[in-house]
């Protein structure tokens, strides 16, 4: 028996990889390379989204399944949620978590994070949700942390009055691990800072580990667009700038304490002066 992980080397799978070997727990680490050195894996499989056989093999016999979709363009990833679903769905795992990743998983709203949330339901199989907001981790792309150190702004696509439930992807590993071992726990659970904070309060908590003045600058979709897309292609960017565009509407994107990963499992996510030590920036 084991846990099997998806993107086991990337930046949301690796910290679940490490939360699990703390635990003494027996990892697999899925990756798109079967020679991959994987730190506290006891196995690395090669395993693509796009192969639902590959993904069953995976499955097979395991204790849990961490799965997250791979920012790519919403075709492929609506052909890998119900890859996911189907090799799920034959291998009868014991229990399986999928974060959203921060992406609407609503059914009226569409998208394939909906279709993944739906078709894990469809199957029977115990499972929870992980629905994070905005990532910490997205402040260390180097057009926001370098303009941070160089500029003393910290930019992003928000308004400066726009309240939001920040979460690390340590934030997310915690919770992976408890909710392998609470099967009774089968809803979506919220992981994030709670009450929500604003830019402002990240540039406070940057300008105060940096020891310098940090002022927040709010800047276009279209501006994150262009400095994302070296990173993740134009087409996944202009995505991503698309949804940011959708949320200037909103009010806020703070999570509820009801569903919350601080009610439900005891877990309360770190403040981003503690995340920026913990990862040692």
């Amino acid at each position: 028996m084991t846990y099997v992980i998806h993107g086991a080397t990337g930046a949301q799978g690796a910290p679940v990889v490490a939360a699990l070997a703390a635990a003494g727990k027996p990892v697999t680490a899925l990756t798109r390379n079967a020679d991959a050195v994987v730190d506290g894996a006891r196995h690395v499989v090669a395993a693509g989204y796009a192969s639902t056989a590959e993904l069953t093999e995976a499955y097979r016999g395991a204790d849990g399944v961490f799965v997250h979709l791979p920012v790519v363009s919403e075709a492929d990833r609506q052909t890998y949620a119900r890859n996911i679903v189907d090799a799920v769905r034959a291998a009868r795992p014991a229990r399986v978590v999928f974060s959203t990743s921060g992406a609407p998983s609503d059914p009226e709203t569409g998208g394939a994070a909906a279709t993944l949330v739906s078709g894990l339901a469809d199957t029977g199989v115990s499972h929870a949700v992980i629905t994070p907001t905005f990532y910490l981790e997205n402040l260390l792309m180097p057009y926001v942390v370098d303009a941070v150190r160089e500029r003393g702004v910290l930019p992003y696509p928000i308004r400066a009055d726009f309240p939001a439930s920040w979460a690390s992807h340590l934030d997310i590993a915690d919770a992976v691990v408890a909710l392998f071992g609470r099967p009774d726990i089968g809803d979506t659970v919220s992981v994030g800072q709670y009450p929500a904070i604003t830019g402002p309060d990240l540039a406070e908590a940057f300008g105060a580990h940096f020891v310098k003045e940090v002022a927040f600058e709010q800047i276009s979709p279209g501006q994150f667009r262009d400095s994302v897309a070296p990173l993740i292609g134009e087409g996944p960017a202009a995505d991503v700038a698309g949804s940011y565009a959708a949320m200037s509407a909103l009010p806020d994107r703070s999570i509820t304490p009801e569903n919350s990963a601080q009610k439900l499992l005891g877990i309360t996510p770190r403040t981003t002066g503690q995340w920026l030590s913990d990862i040692g920036l």
